[in-house]
């Protein structure tokens, strides 16, 4: 059964697979798909008509529809679970040197570092993940490493691995965030050597995963900091700052675009994939390689929109 818009009552877990197939075949009928990034030559040539779609529910019950179990490339999805490790482990410091402010400008853009001193707007731009993997790698002395172990553990899936050709073809196309590297470091806001920052940047968001492992592993945000193992990741009201976060800064420039269609906070990567928190009930993956010219999934915000109508489920 599908709730009908308007009705707000959230559906049972047995309404989940039905809407997902809804929507599957709802996407499939929608011209017009995007392009892949093709900046990013490792990424071109993936088919923009792939599409999956799967939600995790808080006990890890997962559902899912059309390429839910194919890995690809997460890209900057990774930058959410960089943040919660290194805000667990340095807490509010973590703001004196990365914002939490909307950018409104393209999320490789080097203009705003300097009228604001080398400190990015937020985590979520290159720039501010950039510095967010720095601050780890101090902490973990190993980043991308500590990022994979964790992607792993929230999962429950082992295999998950760095693609090796995806970080090749992005560190020898990097030069854009080799210099906002450099110019973070000529204000004092990166610690570690650049190369080695970039070679650990580039090796996060080359994780491959599936959207049954990213729905999965985004949980702990939706269960208020609290891993899968019931451990404690991060206290209540840091969750609360990563959604908020998302909301208004997870989708690049487009953010209030998504929040007015969506109403959850999310998160894309140019990979096509796209992460959604309903904080207390569930998360969702999908994925379509299509890309606007804002670089967020064309199909996946399409999906993502058409599963809050139906739902009604939304944070608002």
């Amino acid at each position: 059964m599908v709730i009908m818009p308007g009705e707000s009552s959230y559906p049972s877990s047995l309404t989940f697979q039905p809407v997902l197939e809804r929507i599957a075949t709802e996407v499939a009928q929608t011209p017009g798909r995007g392009r892949p990034a093709d900046y990013i030559p490792a990424l071109a040539a993936c088919d923009p008509r792939r599409f999956g779609m799967a939600v995790a529910e808080l006990d890890g019950t997962v559902y899912g529809v059309g390429d839910w179990r194919e890995p690809f490339s997460t890209q900057s999805i990774t930058k959410v679970f960089t943040l919660a490790l290194d805000l667990a482990r340095e807490g509010d410091a973590l703001w004196e040197h990365v914002g939490r402010e909307p950018s409104g400008n393209p999320f490789n853009s080097l203009v705003q570092l300097e009228y604001e001193n080398g400190i990015p707007r937020n985590p979520f731009i290159n720039a501010g993940a950039l510095v967010v993997t720095d601050r780890l790698q101090t902490r973990t002395g190993d980043a991308a490493g500590a990022l994979l172990e964790f992607l792993r553990a929230e999962s429950g899936n082992p295999d998950l691995a760095f693609d090796q050709d995806i970080a090749a073809s992005e560190a020898a196309n990097g030069d854009r965030n080799a210099a906002l590297g450099h110019f973070m470091a000529s204000y004092g806001n990166i610690d570690n050597p650049v190369p080695v920052l970039l070679e650990q940047y580039f090796l996060q968001c080359s994780i491959a995963a599936s959207c049954a492992d990213l729905a999965l592993a985004t949980g702990f945000l939706a269960r208020h900091g609290i891993r899968a193992d019931g451990g404690r990741l991060l206290t209540q009201s840091q969750a609360k700052q990563i959604n908020a976060i998302m909301l208004t800064c997870g989708t690049y420039d487009a953010a209030g675009d998504f929040a007015y269609r969506v109403g959850l906070p999310g998160k894309s990567g140019v990979g096509g994939g796209i992460i959604a928190v309903v904080p207390g009930r569930c998360t969702l993956c999908v994925w379509s390689p299509g890309l606007d010219e804002r670089g967020n999934s064309v199909a996946g915000v399409a999906a993502l929109d058409r599963f809050t109508t139906l739902t009604g489920v939304s944070v608002f």
